[in-house]
This record gives structure tokens, C-alpha cells and sequence, in this order.
């Protein structure tokens, strides 16, 4: 295995809750796209907790997932994903993406690499989200291609109190309050919109955009991205047909195989109260304007 990744990374950049499972499984019915699922928690997740592959397999017992492992490090070992988790706690933080330099950036970095070139693919889909490890994989080297995932955040305060549990064990998923999903939603936006500076080629993609015309921004991302023109097949209109997908971590959508239906959750107008609106409206202003999401109540 080489020290320098052949694959191209399609790598999606957001806030959780915002469409980047749901455009990542839309992305990986093109031609020659993998998606990868979170790959940043495939170490404690997949390795080390041996919880399930989007095919529904343990991760272990994955075959996708055990030849990349056999590629690019002779084997899944608890030694080296117990290294990855100690090394993301040192260097990828959205703290350090003004300095991202780290003794260890190489070493962090080139797992990574590896692991991308395992897959034998010519594109993967990384849908990791934090902008940190995308500035670890440009700055050493990595040819990322960057989606930024944006999405109303009072929608996406709203999906975050919500109960939503977890395929993998029936245990509810994290839950944020209003304040502290506006305050995340806004620095992670703007840690994303630092990485041009950093040399990435950031290509930005609403939630609702997608929603409302799937097909033309599927293609229109596609060409943004250098991929060849798509012709779509798995897309009639507003209905999309999913087939199985080898993710290695992300939300409950990943394992789903079949007919979706590509409808905006626009629950939140009438299901966010209007103190959390507010809470909400007054932390993410001004890049709430910035990306089109002008009305202060609705």
C-alpha cells in the first residue's frame, strides 16, 4: 500500500441533523462512489465497539470492511483504533483548525489515507461532518473535495430535542437543547467557512434545496465536485430507491434499503416553541442570513 491516498474524498461537512446522511446515501448510488459512512467514529464504533455496518453486519463480520482493514493495516487491531481515538483528542478539534499543526498531524492523517485507498474505490465519501478533520486531511495532503450541508437551524434545533433511538441498540440518541444546537450549529458553520483559506474547494449545499429539487442539485453538485455528468437512475422526481450502503457510523437512515420519499420535515414551524425560536434566531444570526434563512419568527 502507498503512503499517498488514489482515492478522491467527497467530504461532507455540517452539523448533524442538517442532510448529510440523506445527501451522502444519494451520492453513493452514482458510479464509482463509496460512501464511507462517519469515518472519524469508525474507530470507537465500528472497531472497538463492534457495532453495525449499514449493511446490517457487526462490523467485524462485514466482508467490505474486513478486506479494507486487511489492506491497509493487516487487520482491524484495538491497538491501532485505540491510538486513532487518543490522537483525534490531541489533534482534531475545531479549536485548532487556525493552527492545525501537530507532531502527530502525519501519523493521524495518514490512517486515514490508507484507509481511503482500501476501499479500492475511485471515490469515497467521507460524511465525518467536523471541519477539524477535514483541515488534518488537506494539510496533509489528501485530495478532498469539501460539501458544506447547511440547513435551517431552528429545523435543526428542532430535530435535535427530539427522542430518535438508536437501530443498533433501542438507546435514545443524544438530545440538545435550543442554545447549545444554535451555538454548535454556528461554530461549526463557521469553522467551514475557514477552510478555503486552508486551500479546500468547499462547494455549499442546502438541506432545503435539496429537498425541493433533488435531481438538479444532485447534478449540479456532481459536475461542482468533477464527477461525470449523472443520469440518475435511482430517481423519480421526489423518490428516491436506496440500495445497501457499507457506513460505518451515522444516523438510522444508513441502513436503510429502498423507496424514500425526498420531503422536507418542516415540523419545526409549528413544533419549536417560540422561546426556543427565539434563543435560536439569536445565536445563529448573522450566518443565518447568510445562507438564506432570513425570517426572524417563521
Amino acid at each position: 500500500m502507498t503512503d499517498r491516498a488514489s482515492a478522491q474524498v467527497i467530504y461532507l461537512g455540517g452539523l448533524g441533523r442538517s442532510g448529510t446522511t440523506l445527501l451522502e446515501r444519494l451520492l453513493g448510488e452514482l458510479p464509482g462512489v463509496v460512501p464511507l459512512g462517519e469515518v472519524v467514529h469508525l474507530w470507537d464504533r465500528g472497531v472497538l465497539a463492534e457495532e453495525l455496518c449499514g449493511c446490517g453486519s457487526a462490523f467485524p463480520d462485514c466482508p467490505f470492511w474486513r478486506t479494507v482493514g486487511e489492506r491497509a493495516f493487516g487487520g482491524w487491531r484495538s491497538e491501532l483504533a485505540e491510538r486513532m481515538v487518543l490522537l483525534r483528542g490531541r489533534i482534531d478539534r475545531t479549536r485548532r483548525i487556525a493552527r492545525i499543526a501537530h507532531p502527530d498531524l502525519a501519523e493521524y492523517a495518514r490512517a486515514y489515507r490508507l484507509l481511503y485507498d482500501a476501499t479500492g474505490a475511485q471515490v469515497v465519501i467521507d460524511s465525518s461532518k467536523h471541519a477539524s478533520l477535514a483541515c488534518c486531511l488537506l494539510a496533509s495532503g489528501v485530495d478532498v473535495r469539501v460539501v458544506h450541508v447547511v440547513r435551517d437551524p431552528r429545523a435543526v434545533a428542532h430535530s435535535w430535542a427530539r427522542t430518535v433511538r438508536r437501530p443498533e441498540d433501542g438507546l435514545p440518541m443524544t438530545r440538545w437543547g435550543p442554545a447549545r444546537t444554535a451555538l454548535h450549529w454556528a461554530a461549526q458553520n463557521t469553522a467551514l467557512e475557514l477552510l478555503p483559506g486552508r486551500g479546500a474547494r468547499v462547494t455549499r449545499v442546502r438541506y432545503e434545496d435539496l429537498l425541493a429539487a433533488p435531481g438538479r442539485t444532485l447534478t449540479a453538485l456532481a459536475l461542482r465536485l468533477g464527477l461525470p455528468e449523472p443520469e440518475l437512475p435511482f430517481l423519480q422526481g421526489r423518490t428516491a430507491w436506496l440500495g445497501p450502503s457499507h457506513t460505518a457510523s451515522g444516523n438510522p437512515m444508513r441502513f436503510h434499503v429502498g423507496r424514500v420519499e425526498l420531503r422536507r420535515d418542516d415540523s419545526w414551524r409549528s413544533g419549536l416553541p417560540d422561546a426556543h425560536r427565539r434563543v435560536v434566531n439569536a445565536l445563529t444570526w448573522p450566518l443565518r442570513a447568510r445562507y438564506g434563512y432570513w425570517g426572524v419568527v417563521r
